[in-house]
């Protein structure tokens, strides 16, 4: 099992491996318009276990340019262990 911690309220969910984070990080709060790597509504920082996180996307890649410590929540699986963001 995989966990999302969420910074700001150290908020935890328990996930399956290989899961979409996406509907986690809405039901935190995290906002949402396309889904689909274009708008970058969901852009969230991960803070911690960014290599729980699967590769980066190339709608990813586009959009953030300079691959860092951000990530598109729609775009993003946790494949295990845990990973904390904030947003």
């Amino acid at each position: 099992m995989a966990r999302l911690i969420f910074e700001g309220t150290q908020e935890e969910r328990v996930l399956d491996d290989g899961s979409l984070i996406a509907p986690v990080c809405e039901e935190a709060g995290v906002p949402f318009a396309c889904t689909e790597g274009v708008c970058g509504t969901c852009v969230v920082e991960v803070t911690e276990g960014m290599e729980n996180l699967t590769e980066f996307t190339q709608e990813e890649e586009d959009f953030l340019g300079d691959i860092g410590c951000e990530r598109l929540a729609c775009q993003c699986r946790i494949k295990g262990g845990s990973a904390t963001l904030k947003f």
